[in-house]
């Protein structure tokens, strides 16, 4: 389905997070708030329940990538051999280069509509779990006495122990046991990260589903 990477990281970006100045300083740890909204229980359920309930929408976007990759294929290689020949006619290659970008084209936006409602779906449940984890990465500095929580690729080198990921993903599990995958009337993505900006860290977006609904007909090489 979609990459709940670029999900996560559009929902949760937090930052270089520097403990109470009262709490007790026992070190420094380190943190990956994607990887621990997609290995909480709440988003792996609510990934099989968008897999099941948009599988029909899901296996017609698949079915029709793989059309247009089909289609597209020919056009590309004869593009690729046309450009490759001495005294290629620049004319002939910028048409057929323009024809093959706009069914590129064409294809995502129709792609976009049928994955439109499981990318929704997935936004919204990524959402609602990525709106406790400001809390659930608190708790964590609290009960290990941590000074400073860093990104893993902000740190040179880190002892595995340093990790604290899995320790976020415990505390997120117990303050988010489920969520919903249908969101409400004029929900739009993003709204709960606006409303509660003021006390949350900016956030990030998780991984998706099995079907890979981003995946993109090749393009013409050297374009």
């Amino acid at each position: 389905m979609l990459r709940i990477t670029a999900l996560i990281l559009a929902a949760v970006s937090i930052p270089a997070i520097v403990a109470p100045a009262a709490a007790q300083v026992s070190g420094v740890a380190v943190a990956n708030p994607e990887g621990a909204i997609a290995n909480s229980r709440a988003w792996a359920a609510a990934r099989t329940q968008i897999e099941t309930t948009y599988k029909t929408q899901l296996d017609q976007a698949n079915a029709r990538r793989d059309a247009v990759q089909k289609e597209l294929t020919p056009l590309i290689t004869a593009f690729n051999t046309a450009r490759s020949q001495p005294n290629a006619n620049q004319a002939s290659l910028q048409s057929q280069a323009q024809a093959i970008q706009t069914r590129q084209q064409a294809a995502e936006q129709e792609l976009g509509r049928l994955t439109l409602p499981a990318q929704r779906a997935q936004a919204y449940a990524i959402e609602q779990v990525s709106a406790k984890l400001n809390d659930a990465v608190q708790a964590v500095i609290r009960s290990r006495n941590i000074s400073v929580l860093l990104r893993p690729d902000a740190t040179l080198f880190a002892q595995p122990a340093a990790d604290v990921t899995p320790a976020i993903t415990t505390e997120l599990d117990r303050l988010v046991p489920t969520v919903s995958i249908t969101p409400p009337a004029g929900w739009e993505p993003g709204q709960a990260g606006q409303q509660g900006a003021a006390g949350a860290p900016a956030a990030a977006t998780p991984a998706a589903p099995a079907a890979n609904t981003n995946r993109r007909p090749a393009q013409p090489s050297g374009r």
